[in-house]
């Protein structure tokens, strides 16, 4: 196995993206996701609270695996993997970015958005890559379209997927799982409803690849 392979920490076909700006709330929302059979989540490093958040979960809630995302300099590959990260995801890989995952102790997605992109990453031997944003960028039918010319890379779509599409994504053969916000939305995360999160991820474990 690569080292930059993240496959066989992604064991839920929807992985969570989820911002949290209280640190409090990181903990139950770990166990509101595991309660409803997701073990997999990125957290994001758009608030203040994204590193804290994983430390809190990585230090009380071993059956999570923690990703984070919105990794976009070198010094975030040392901060999120510092603070105990499982993997890292980026939304896009410049080189100089690429370069920093490449040499990453743990796995990694790296995000792209076109054929190129795809291709410069693999040669670089990443293996599953974060196609982002994926409606915008084309979707279903980019992901169908590249299977044949690209028949090792696999992707995890996230930007635009939710509930109404994720099925459509899983039901490629060259995605490995799909990415999004809807599972817990910020607004439920700040209220601290859990519940309702539980419900959303116990949904979202149920479908297939």
């Amino acid at each position: 196995m690569l080292l930059s392979d993240p496959t066989p920490l992604i064991t839920t076909p929807v992985i969570p993206v989820i911002t949290i700006d209280r640190v409090e709330h990181a903990v139950p929302l770990a166990r509101a996701l595991l309660a409803g059979g997701i073990n997999v989540v990125e957290i994001t490093l758009r608030t203040t609270a994204a590193l804290g958040s994983l430390r809190a979960i990585v230090a009380e809630v071993a059956d999570v695996i923690v990703g984070v995302g919105t990794i976009t300099t070198a010094l975030d590959v040392s901060h999120a993997v510092d603070a105990g990260a499982d993997f890292l995801v980026s939304p896009g890989t410049p080189h100089v970015l690429a370069q920093a995952l490449a040499d990453a102790p743990v796995p990694v997605l790296p995000g792209c958005a076109t054929v190129s992109e795809a291709m410069t990453l693999a040669a670089m031997g990443f293996p599953v890559l974060k196609f982002f944003p994926a409606e915008p960028s084309g979707g279903v039918r980019w992901l169908s379209a590249v299977a044949e010319p690209l028949p090792n890379i696999r992707f995890c779509p996230t930007g635009g997927v939710n509930g109404d599409n994720a099925a459509s994504y899983l039901a490629l053969r060259n995605v490995l799982a799909v990415g999004g916000s809807w599972v817990a939305p910020p607004e439920l995360v700040a209220a601290g409803d859990f519940e309702a999160i539980t419900a959303r991820a116990r949904v979202a474990a149920a479908l297939r690849r």
